[in-house]
């Protein structure tokens, strides 16, 4: 192996690092191999020594995504004394924000494939998160499923970010805030919030 063929061993980071930035400028679908190895400035082969598939790559950068997530879900849940409701609503706002400010890559990370494959251990970074959530439901709403309600709310949750992001709630609804959406999905998954 000639010197320049020698691995670089800050190159991972660094294409991780160039992956994140893309997303962000130009989002998911601009994430090919050949484009974060062109701004990463090497060869398009050189990403293939520390991610073999464009699925690994992907998976490096939507895990970047979930930490940041998770710092974020941490930041927001620092007042364990609060009510479970006004836990949640912090939750689902930071969730919503996090959506909105990071399309891009709030697209990366849901990808079913990516999650699927088990590449980088996608899973252990994104179920702990769901974990919060169905914890906090189960306090908010101990006489029924947890884990189903949690489901049924981050579907809500989901669909409220995308919608969200794509305009169409705000034309079909005249809002221009998404909170008194996150109310009212917290109120059909959670019941009135007097009391809760």
């Amino acid at each position: 192996m000639s010197e320049s063929e020698k691995p670089d061993p800050d190159l991972r980071t660094r294409l991780v690092d160039v992956g994140v930035d893309l997303v962000a400028l130009e989002g998911a679908g601009a994430l090919t191999l050949r484009e974060i190895a062109r701004r990463a400035g090497v060869s398009h082969g050189a990403p293939r020594r520390y991610f073999p598939t464009h699925l690994e790559l992907l998976s490096a950068i939507a895990r970047r995504g979930f930490t940041q997530l998770g710092v974020r879900v941490t930041a927001t849940l620092t007042d364990g004394d609060a009510a479970p409701r006004a836990q949640l609503t912090e939750l689902g706002q930071a969730y919503l924000e996090f959506a909105l400010d990071h399309a891009g890559m709030y697209e990366l990370m849901f990808r079913h494939d990516l999650l699927e494959s088990g590449h980088l251990r996608l899973r252990d970074t994104s179920l702990p998160l769901f974990g919060v959530l169905v914890d906090l439901v189960d306090r908010a709403r101990p006489d029924t499923d947890a884990r189903a309600v949690a489901g049924a709310l981050w579907a809500n949750l989901h669909g409220i970010a995308q919608l969200w992001g794509w305009g169409s709630l705000q034309l079909a609804t005249g809002a221009d805030d998404f909170r008194p959406l996150l109310r009212t999905a917290l109120d059909a998954h959670l019941g009135p919030e007097g009391g809760r």
